[in-house]
């Protein structure tokens, strides 16, 4: 199985244990700066923790550092968020495939952010994620595949423009051909219908957002 790079971001996570299950013994785990909390409360140790480190107390600190932890710091003065210098960081030690986790929710301005470093068109050819467990949210720029269950919510979301040709298949409400434009809500909560779904467009840039259904104890 190739290796993924996980990122802990330092946003919200509505269910802790759903996003424990996204990890895998083989991943490669880093954590931008206040993710570090993300990571210790499942009880992970990243290899590797970025960012202007202003979000770690001290304790924190030392501890990650007994434990052989690294840290890369930058100036709280800089142009970049600590989540997109970990996504650098992954990419540029050869990561193809990176989920990061924790990313999604709180804060409206840095989740958009966080949806914006995906579009970077030097990153198209990785699978890159934004997922906690509960929702997963990606772009399709040709063909993009949804893995759930029966009943799990899919958006379809045009960003930036409309999105032409729009083609799925294992969605209740399937699209045969059809645009979507940013100002509409045509492609807004449709369903699985079984275990996958396979998304396809002509041009544009497509928002995937999709919804997990609760698990039953």
């Amino acid at each position: 199985m190739i290796s993924r790079a996980i990122i802990f971001a330092n946003g919200t996570l509505p269910d802790p244990d759903a996003a424990r299950r996204l990890i895998r013994d083989t991943d490669l785990l880093l954590a931008a700066d206040g993710g570090t909390r993300h990571a210790i409360a499942m009880g992970l140790i990243p290899s590797l923790v970025i960012g202007d480190l202003d979000s770690i107390t001290e304790e924190e600190r030392r501890k990650l550092k007994e434990a052989g932890v690294q840290f890369l710091q930058f100036p709280r003065d800089k142009n970049e968020t600590d989540l997109e210098l970990a996504l650098n960081h992954a990419i540029e030690l050869g990561y193809r495939e990176i989920i990061i986790v924790g990313a999604l929710g709180d804060r409206l301005d840095q989740t958009l952010g966080n949806l914006s470093l995906l579009t970077n068109l030097h990153l198209s050819t990785l699978n890159l994620k934004l997922d906690n467990g509960v929702e997963q949210a990606f772009f399709c720029r040709d063909q993009a595949w949804v893995e759930g269950r029966v009943g799990d919510l899919v958006s379809l979301i045009p960003w930036g423009g409309e999105v032409t040709g729009v083609r799925t298949q294992g969605l209740r409400w399937p699209l045969s051909d059809e645009t979507l434009f940013p100002d509409k809500t045509r492609g807004i909560s449709n369903e699985l219908l079984g275990e996958a779904a396979q998304v396809n467009i002509e041009s544009g840039l497509l928002l995937i957002v999709h919804r997990r259904l609760k698990t039953k104890n």
